[in-house]
């Protein structure tokens, strides 16, 4: 079953700036691959700790701080590889029931 609302997306970074904004494009562009209707938000981590995303997305420095913010929790290496993000989120939303 596919979820019915609007997914909530962060993508994360220390400062909240520039590479969360990066990451933001990529995911904007790999969920609209995917046809997924989300909500993408670019926040740093400290911030990112006081919100309830259903998505985080963010280098492994981060990520690993915020393994039980979301049900989903998507470390990446490279901010601008669109194509490896469609794939990890295929497979983390998919398991979640939230991907067609």
């Amino acid at each position: 079953m596919a979820l019915d609302r609007r997914l909530d997306v962060l993508a994360v970074c220390g400062v909240g700036m520039g590479t969360s904004l990066m990451l933001k494009m990529t995911a904007e562009d790999a969920l609209n691959s995917l046809g997924v209707d989300a909500r993408v938000e670019n926040t740093d981590i400290g911030s990112a700790r006081g919100m309830s995303p259903d998505v985080v997305i963010g280098q492994g420095m981060h990520t690993s701080e915020l393994e039980d913010l979301a049900p989903v929790v998507i470390t990446v290496s490279d901010f601008l590889d669109k194509d490896g993000l469609v794939e990890q989120l295929r497979e983390r939303l998919s398991a979640q029931g939230w991907l067609a």
